[in-house]
């Protein structure tokens, strides 16, 4: 079995139609694969169906929180779509979205530059965010890359930064815990680098209820990835894997091109307490 339990469509900030990212995951010797479009769920049943059991295709989303001043995200695996609680909660979550990009439009249209919201309504996300929007300074020929775009405009210092109205973390963990779901910690090492902000970082995690925590990521070299096995055995959660895979042109993050988990922690891996068993 071959675990890839975060990656992204153009439903959410992708390039790629999910049908294209389950076909890609497929022919990479994915068997399990997780859609976690941010602050959105999408039904996969038809699709893996199609596929004819070849790739199983978990339920799974991405929120973005807020933890101590930062924005951290949380990703939920094998949700119950439907929950009460947490369709909810992801209604909210778009709406924040969709204020933020208009704040967005309304500096924009204010410093003369027009469309925002036009250019974003055309394409075929569901989940609007500054990504999009670094899309769109792009496509004006303001920056040449979405980093520029960021650093100049969109981030902290930019001259168009909204500030983010997102849920507190324990929402989301128990909100994914109330849907029958696994709150895990994606991406740690973008928060933190240092061993001890990443135990920090873990241990409130833990402390506010999270199951587990991703070790095996993309590009990561040897010595950052045994750093967030020995913290995620620290914080006793349990140990996942996910590329974030968003395009095809990032080969560095490709779909089930990760490393293995440390044997510190293989025991704890995330498949095993989901009931998948290699």
């Amino acid at each position: 079995m071959t675990f890839d339990l975060h990656c992204h469509s153009h439903l959410s900030d992708g390039a790629h139609s999910p049908e294209q990212v389950a076909l890609r995951a497929r022919a990479n010797g994915v068997t399990h694969l997780a859609f976690k479009e941010h602050d959105f769920m999408a039904d996969h049943s038809a699709l893996a169906q199609s596929l004819g059991g070849e790739l199983d295709i978990i339920p799974g989303v991405e929120i973005s929180t807020l933890h101590e001043g930062k924005e951290i995200h949380v990703v939920g695996l094998c949700l119950k779509a439907d929950n009460p609680a947490l369709v909810e909660l992801l209604a909210g979550q778009q709406a924040a979205r969709r204020a933020r990009l208009q704040e967005l439009d309304r500096m924009m249209s204010q410093a003369g530059i027009t469309g925002l919201l036009a250019y974003v309504s055309a394409l075929p996300t569901r989940v609007p965010s500054r990504t999009h929007a670094a899309d769109f300074i792009v496509s004006k020929r303001l920056c040449r890359d979405r980093g520029r775009a960021f650093q100049s405009y969109l981030g902290r210092r930019g001259k168009f930064y909204a500030k983010p109205a997102w849920c507190p973390i324990e929402i989301a963990i128990k909100t994914i815990q109330a849907a029958g779901g696994l709150a895990i910690l994606a991406h740690p090492h973008r928060y933190a680098t240092t061993q001890s902000g990443l135990r920090r970082l873990a241990g409130s995690f833990a402390e506010a209820g999270g199951d587990g925590m991703e070790v095996a990521c993309s590009n990561l070299d040897r010595g950052m990835l045994d750093r967030l096995a020995a913290v995620c055995m620290e914080a006793r959660l349990l140990a996942s894997c996910g590329s974030d895979f968003h395009s095809a042109s990032a080969s560095w993050m490709d779909l089930g091109r990760l490393p293995d988990l440390p044997q510190s922690c293989k025991k704890n891996a995330i498949w095993l307490a989901a009931g998948w068993h290699p």
